[in-house]
C-alpha cells in the first residue's frame, strides 16, 4: 500500500462504536428533514418513490464507505483511499470540495437553527440573527477545541435527543393508523407520476442524507477502524434511512398537499392538528438540540479533515497540528473563520435564500467525494489484489451509477458549482505539489 494511505492521524484513538455512530446519525439528520416534507409536498407521491430511490443509493454508498475502511484499515479516512487508487490530482480535487462543503455547511446549519432559536427563547429576537448564527459555530469550535472525545460525548447526548421528537412523530402515525386509518386516505396528493419530478424529489432528498461518510472521515480517530466504521457507518445509515421514510411519508399523507407545501415548520404543523394548538410549539426546542448536535459533528469533521489534508501535504502543514487536548486548534480556528464569513456574506440575503443556496451548493460538493469513493472499488477490482473481487466491482458499479444520477437529476448549475469549486483549489494544489518538490 502506499505510504501515504497508511495512518498518518493523531496519535488518539477517542472514538468508539456509539461515537461514530452517533456522528453519522447526528450529521445527517440536522436542520433540513425539519423542512423538507414542505419541500417535496409539490411533488406528490414522487417524493416516496424519491426518498426510496435515495434511500437505496446512499445505502449503496455506505456499503462503499464500509467495504473502503474494511480494504485500508489503517489509513485515515477517504482522502487516503483516493489517493490509494487514483492518485494525488484527484483526491485532492474530490477532498478539497468536501472540505468546502463541510465548512458551508456549519454555516448553513447555524442559520437554520437561529431560525428557531427565537422561539425556543424569544429574548433573542433583539439580536442580530448573523451574530447568533456566528455565536453558535464558535461555540462548537470550542467545544471541539477540548478533544475529539468530549466533542464525541457531545454528539452522543444531542443525538439521543434529536431523536425523541423523531419518535413522537412516529409514535402519533402508528396511533393514527389503529385509531383513525381514514386519515392517510382523506387528502392524498394529487401531482401525477413523472420521471422528471421523480428525479427532482430524490436530489432534494439527497441533501437530507449527506453524512453519511461522517464515520469514515476522523479515522485516525477511531478505535479498530476496519470493525468500527463499517459497523457504525451501516446502522447509522440504515437506522436515519428508516426514520426519514416513516416521518417524510406521514408529513406527506397526514398534511393536505397545498397546505404541508406553504408550511415552514412542517412537524410542528403535523402535531398542532392531532394533538391540539401548542404541542407543537415544544419540538422548536429538539430542532434546536437537533441543528446544534449537526453543528457540533460537523464542526468535528471539518477540523479532523483539515488537519489530515495538512498531514498529506495538500494544506499548510501548521494546520495538522494538534493542541494539547489533542484537537486540530489551529484548522478549527481556521474553519470556524470560513464558516464566519459565509453566515455574513449571506445575511445580505434573506434566511431562506441564503440557506437554500448553501445547501444547493453542499450537495454538488460532496458529489465528486462519493463518486470517486466508489470509483476506487472499482480500482482495487481491476488490480486483482484483493479477495471477493466480483464484490468490489458490483459495489463500485453502483455506488459510480448513483453518483452519476444524482449529478444529472441535480441539473446544470449545482455541477458547475462543484467544477467551479474543483478549479478554485487547482492553484493551492500546484502550489503545496512545488513545495513538496522543492
Amino acid at each position: 500500500m502506499n505510504e501515504k494511505a497508511t495512518g498518518m492521524a493523531g496519535t488518539g484513538k477517542e472514538l468508539g462504536f456509539w461515537m461514530c455512530t452517533a456522528l453519522v446519525i447526528g450529521n445527517t439528520i440536522g436542520i433540513g428533514i425539519f423542512v423538507l416534507p414542505a419541500s417535496l409536498a409539490p411533488y406528490g407521491f414522487n417524493a416516496m418513490l424519491g426518498w426510496g430511490i435515495t434511500v437505496v443509493g446512499m445505502t449503496v454508498l455506505a456499503r462503499v464507505f464500509a467495504r473502503l475502511a474494511r480494504e485500508f484499515p489503517r489509513a485515515d479516512g477517504p482522502y487516503a483511499y483516493i489517493q490509494a487508487t487514483a492518485g494525488d490530482g484527484p483526491a485532492f480535487l474530490a477532498i478539497w470540495c468536501y472540505w468546502v462543503s463541510c465548512w458551508i455547511t456549519n454555516a448553513a446549519i447555524a442559520i437554520g437553527v437561529v431560525a428557531y432559536l427565537g422561539k425556543v427563547v424569544p429574548a433573542l429576537d433583539g439580536v442580530s440573527p448573523a451574530v447568533q448564527a456566528v455565536t453558535l459555530i464558535w461555540l462548537a469550535v470550542v467545544v471541539n477545541a477540548l478533544g475529539a472525545r468530549m466533542g464525541g460525548r457531545v454528539q452522543v447526548v444531542t443525538t439521543a435527543i434529536k431523536l425523541l421528537p423523531m419518535a413522537a412523530v412516529i409514535l402519533l402515525g402508528a396511533w393514527l393508523l389503529v385509531t383513525e386509518p381514514v386519515a392517510y386516505t382523506r387528502n392524498p396528493p394529487t401531482t401525477p407520476l413523472t420521471l422528471a419530478d421523480l428525479m427532482a424529489a430524490s436530489t432534494i432528498a439527497l441533501f437530507a442524507m449527506l453524512g453519511i461518510e461522517s464515520a469514515a472521515v476522523p479515522a485516525g480517530r477511531v478505535r479498530d477502524p476496519e470493525r468500527t466504521i463499517p459497523r457504525a457507518t451501516m446502522v447509522g445509515t440504515l437506522a436515519t434511512a428508516a426514520i426519514y421514510l416513516a416521518v417524510s411519508s406521514m408529513a406527506l399523507l397526514l398534511i393536505p398537499q397545498q397546505e404541508l407545501a406553504q408550511s415552514s415548520a412542517p412537524f410542528v404543523d403535523l402535531l398542532n392538528r392531532y394533538l391540539g394548538a401548542g404541542n407543537g410549539q415544544l419540538l422548536a426546542i429538539f430542532v434546536v438540540v437537533s441543528g446544534l448536535g449537526a453543528l457540533n459533528g460537523w464542526t468535528l469533521l471539518v477540523g479532523e479533515l483539515t488537519a489530515t489534508m495538512a498531514r498529506h501535504g495538500t494544506l499548510p502543514v501548521r494546520l495538522g497540528q494538534l493542541n494539547s487536548r489533542g484537537a486540530p486548534g489551529v484548522a478549527l480556528v481556521l474553519t470556524g473563520a470560513l464558516a464566519t464569513a459565509m453566515v455574513l456574506m449571506n445575511y445580505s440575503k434573506s434566511l431562506v435564500e441564503g440557506f437554500t443556496f448553501l445547501t444547493l451548493v453542499v450537495t454538488a460538493a460532496n458529489l465528486p467525494l462519493y463518486l470517486l469513493c466508489a470509483f476506487a472499488l472499482a480500482v482495487l477490482w481491476r488490480r486483482g489484489a484483493r479477495p471477493a473481487s466480483r464484490d468490489l466491482l458490483v459495489l463500485g458499479l453502483l455506488g459510480t451509477a448513483y453518483s452519476v444520477f444524482a449529478f444529472v437529476g441535480l441539473g446544470r448549475g449545482p455541477t458547475l458549482w462543484s467544477l467551479a469549486l474543483a478549479g478554485a483549489g487547482l492553484p493551492l494544489y500546484l502550489l503545496m505539489r512545488a513545495r513538496r518538490k522543492s
